[in-house]
C-alpha cells in the first residue's frame, strides 16, 4: 500500500494563488488516476481571508479550464503544518522566504518553491494577479498547471 503524499500550498492570503494551485493538483491527480495518492490543501502566510472562498475572479477563470474551487475556505498558514505536511510549496519567492522563518530545522526539507517543479515558471515564483487584470489569473493558471504537472511527475517517480 502507497502512503499519501500530503502537499500545502502557500501564498499570502490564501483567495488567488494557492487555492488555485490546490483546485488544479486535485482535478490532475484525479484526472490522472493519482487521487489516492495524493492529499492537497492550501494556506495563507495572512490570516486576512480566513474562512472566504477564494477570489471571485480565480474562481470564474479555473471554473472556465474546468477546476471547481468553490468549495474551498481560506486558512492560515501554522507551524504545526510542517509536522501534517509532507511537502510545503510556496508560490512565490517571498512566501519562501516567509515560510523559512516559520519552519522547524527538522522540517526543512519540506520546503519547496512552486518553481522547483517546472522551467516554465520564473525564479521568482507564481505572480501575483490581485491587483491586475484577468490576463494575470490566466497566467497564474498557465503557470500553476505547469507546476502541477511538475508534481505530479514527482509523485509518479517516487514509487519507480
Amino acid at each position: 500500500m502507497t502512503t499519501r503524499l500530503r502537499i500545502v500550498f502557500v501564498c499570502t492570503g490564501n483567495i488567488c494563488r494557492s487555492p488555485t494551485a490546490e483546485g488544479v493538483l486535485r482535478h490532475l491527480a484525479t484526472t490522472h488516476g493519482l487521487a489516492d495518492r495524493i492529499e492537497v490543501a492550501s494556506a495563507g502566510l495572512e490570516g486576512w481571508h480566513a474562512g472566504a472562498p477564494p477570489d471571485e475572479r480565480s474562481q470564474a477563470h479555473a471554473m472556465r479550464r474546468g477546476y471547481d474551487l468553490s468549495a474551498q475556505r481560506a486558512r492560515h498558514f501554522t507551524p504545526r503544518d510542517f509536522e501534517r505536511f509532507d511537502w510545503v510549496i510556496a508560490m512565490d519567492a517571498g512566501h519562501y522566504h516567509g515560510l523559512r522563518g516559520l519552519c522547524p530545522p527538522q522540517h526543512s526539507h519540506k520546503l519547496k518553491r512552486a518553481a522547483d517543479f517546472s522551467e516554465r515558471v520564473p525564479a521568482g515564483g507564481v505572480p501575483d494577479p490581485y491587483y491586475g487584470e484577468a490576463d494575470g489569473f490566466e497566467l497564474v493558471l498557465d503557470l500553476v498547471e505547469a507546476v502541477c504537472e511538475g508534481v505530479l511527475v514527482q509523485v509518479r517517480g517516487e514509487d519507480a
